[in-house]
């Protein structure tokens, strides 16, 4: 009397197939769970025993054995109790065992019957595509997300009940059509309605928040209070290019096994944007805890990461970005594995130039003291500084600049001219592992940001004159080529390079303070 179940679990943002077996003996009533199960999967007992009962089924009067293999890998998460209550009725005889034959099935018990969500759908879709499996039965909250991969067909209930009646012959499956994700609401895609003409004057940090879109580079503002800095940060999604297919799965993989993918939109629409508030820790920022659950910067992937009041972060989160900036994923290594997330992200930070924000401000005097600036400005150290390719100084906006009726331009009208740099990027790179001038490498720099002999003449002064360091060197090369990109230049010319040297400036100016 033994029956099996293929269901499936999630190890970092991969999944993998596990089997879920059930043997029925003579002998004292216990129901046992081996295989490696965490506490939430040995309460599965309970909440199957208590839904079979409340669903008007026979729990077996007998010795009942529930095995997870592969018995090697630890099971997390509440995903197997559909499972474990379909084999445990399967090998009672009470319902046939061919309607679940190359079924994948997930899904959460209620103790009446209920069906609930499960994270990782999306990834255990994909799965099963890849796997050549033909169905997969999900609750229904989690079908639209199921049916966002396509190519497998999506088996929906609402419980425990309508489950054994299909599969009993009583009543027909609920199959969900393929998702188009062209079809989605384009109001969830329009980023909360903010747009780029809200910024008045600005035109310098407008500038760079443009050429940080287009080349996908790090961004940070440095002003008082008030000046606009949030606002710009914010309105960066609204002229980044659309996500393709692939980003957007990527993206939505990791909102998935996080749980915090929107039910009614089961594959991103716009590009991610994370605001986490400085009080947040370490593994918050860069994932992990006792669950190694994807932290910030996986959750940003393919998107935004905004960190405002950049110094007021704990010194240890902020280092922690250092790795996932310059590799494009993050590894956490615990006692019991390494998981590995994706982490490909725009990070775009704001602060203030000293603790009470106006320090060299024209209009405002700085109430702080040299030592305080000082270990105010040390708080983010010059490594991370170093990885951020933009650095932007923004000056409070003129009273009668907000309050005239010039506007900027519209973020429909920028995000057409990153789109086709970005188009220009992708072309150049096709072949390679690189989406954006931003994740070149130091080879395809050399590659591609070849400059005109006046460029190589100005930016040999500006090395010398700035100081950058190799990493530096790079980043302004990379900056320049995007510039280049953006007026439609073959070549890096002096031009490009000014401006990217430009936003470079910042590293001297902060050294000055520093030792002050």
């Amino acid at each position: 009397m033994l029956a099996t179940i293929r269901s499936g679990a999630v190890v970092g943002v991969e999944a993998y197939p596990v089997d879920v077996e059930v043997d029925l003996a003579k002998g004292m009533m216990v129901f046992a769970t081996v295989g490696l199960p965490s506490s939430a999967v040995c309460e599965s007992k309970t909440r199957v025993k208590s839904a079979l009962q409340n669903t008007g089924l026979d729990f077996p009067q007998k010795r009942v054995v529930v095995n997870l293999a592969p018995a090697h890998i630890r099971k997390e998460g509440t995903a197997f109790d559909l499972p474990m209550a379909l084999g445990i009725l399967i090998a009672d005889g009470q319902v046939p065992a061919a309607p679940f034959e190359g079924v994948l099935v997930v899904g959460e018990l209620s103790l009446d019957g209920g069906l609930r969500g499960a994270r990782g759908v999306l990834p255990l879709a994909a799965w099963a595509k890849r796997a050549g499996l033909g169905r997969l039965l999900v609750p229904e909250e989690s079908g639209a997300e199921a049916a966002a991969v396509g190519g497998v067909e999506v088996w929906v209930a609402r419980d425990l009940e309508e489950v054994v009646c299909v599969a009993r012959g009583e009543r027909p499956a609920r199959l969900l059509p393929p998702v188009d994700p062209s079809a989605l609401s384009a109001a969830r895609a329009a980023a909360g309605g903010v747009d780029l003409a809200d910024v008045r004057g600005q035109e310098g940090a407008r500038r760079a928040l443009e050429v940080a879109a287009a080349g996908g580079h790090n961004l940070l503002f440095l002003g008082p209070p008030g000046s606009g800095k949030t606002m710009l940060a914010r309105r960066l999604p609204t002229i980044a290019p659309p996500l393709s297919f692939e980003e957007r799965l990527e993206a939505s993989v990791v909102a998935s096994v996080a749980g915090v993918l929107p039910p009614d939109e089961p594959l991103l629409l716009s590009r991610p944007f994370r605001a986490p508030h400085h009080s947040l820790s370490q593994a918050a920022l860069a994932g992990g805890g006792p669950l190694c659950r994807p932290g910030e910067v996986s959750l940003a992937h393919n998107g935004v990461l905004f960190l405002d009041e950049l110094p007021e972060f704990k010194r240890a989160a902020l280092e922690a970005l250092r790795q996932p900036m310059e590799d494009g994923e993050i590894v956490i290594a615990r006692a019991h594995g390494v998981l590995t997330y994706p982490a490909r992200f725009a990070l775009v930070a704001a602060m203030n130039p000293c603790p009470c924000g106006y320090y060299g401000d024209p209009k405002r005097a700085c109430t702080c003291p040299a030592n305080a600036i000082r270990a105010y400005l040390n708080r983010v150290s010059g490594p991370l500084l170093d990885r951020i390719d933009l650095q932007v100084s923004v000056e409070a906006v003129d009273p009668l600049t907000l309050r005239g009726q010039t506007q900027g331009e519209r973020s429909e009208v920028v995000r057409a001219r990153v789109t086709a740099a970005r188009a220009r990027q992708l072309e150049r790179f096709r072949g390679l592992d690189v989406h954006s001038n931003g994740q070149m490498r130091p080879s395809e720099v050399r590659r591609f940001c070849e400059l005109t002999a006046d460029a190589e003449a100005l930016f040999a002064r500006a090395i010398a004159r700035l100081g950058l360091s190799a990493r530096a060197h790079d980043r302004v090369l990379k900056v320049s080529r995007t510039i280049a990109d953006l007026a439609g230049a073959e070549r890096v010319e002096a031009a490009h390079v000014a401006e990217a040297t430009q936003y470079r400036q910042l590293d001297r100016v902060w050294a000055m303070q520093g030792a002050a």
